[in-house]
């Protein structure tokens, strides 16, 4: 419960971070991806598999960043069905921008020193593999008793 609560506490903070930008947390982190990308185009289920919330809506997501002007999206020549997802000139300076600012997140968790910053990085890093292995030590679990 602890880590819910925390992330509550933190996700409030970087989305009001965002906002000053005219963006959201998630249109950041596709932004991010997409830059990362330039100039080579990505699909909507690239992004939606590089998302860091994998239950984002990335078409929806790609058509309100088309409306701000921050990404140009093009039809797939090969495929009708997809299409071509590229970061604008805009996109890109404001994604600058942000990253400039990015070291005002660090005040969210003011009073850690860097150390106990490096530690709990260790720690949740080990939650999350302890997270992607879950199913694989039910399963074993599941034969054992069986």
């Amino acid at each position: 419960m602890s880590i819910l609560y925390t992330y509550g506490f933190l996700s409030n903070g970087y989305e009001n971070f965002f906002r000053k930008h005219g963006l959201t947390t998630q249109q950041y982190n596709a932004l991010r991806i997409l830059r990362d990308q330039y100039p080579k185009p990505v699909s909507t289920s690239f992004l939606r598999e590089k998302m860091l919330d994998k239950m984002s809506d990335a078409s929806r997501l790609v058509s309100r960043l088309g409306v701000k002007g921050l990404v140009k999206v093009s039809q797939n020549a090969s495929d009708k069905r997809l299409v071509n997802i590229v970061i604008s000139e805009e996109g890109r300076r404001i994604i600058n921008e942000i990253d400039g600012n990015l070291h005002q997140l660090d005040a969210l968790v003011q009073g850690i020193t860097e150390e106990e910053a490096e530690k709990l990085v260790e720690l949740l890093y080990k939650v999350r593999e302890s997270l992607r292995n879950v199913n694989d030590r039910i399963s074993s679990a599941e034969q054992v008793s069986a």
